[in-house]
């Protein structure tokens, strides 16, 4: 969780306002390193997190479970190129499931 624009704005008013990093950072509860990042910044406001490229995508997955049923794990994951346990991540993570009928 990032901190309040609000609290970035007063930790660096007062730190320009003439008082002191570690005065500052005790007093707002941040790292000095913290304070000489916003000190730097041209915007206070918290930026957006990238979202990771994945080297399996999930979406050719899903189609891939759908047009072959049947295969095995390590059969998914040699044609992704991904180790095993990556398709089992991601079909977990995609709510896919293998389930056969109980045998009554």
């Amino acid at each position: 969780m990032s901190y309040s624009v609000e609290l970035r704005e007063c930790a660096v008013g007062y730190v320009r306002g003439g008082g002191g990093l570690a005065e500052a950072a005790r007093l707002f509860g941040v790292s000095r390193t913290t304070l000489y990042r916003w000190l730097g910044a041209p915007d206070l406001h918290p930026k957006p997190a990238k979202e990771r490229r994945r080297k399996l995508d999930k979406v050719a997955l899903a189609a891939h479970v759908r047009d072959f049923p049947e295969a095995l794990l390590r059969e998914r994951a040699a044609h992704f190129g991904v180790t095993i346990n990556a398709v089992w991540v991601a079909l977990k993570k995609l709510v896919i499931t293998r389930k056969t009928d109980p045998v009554w």
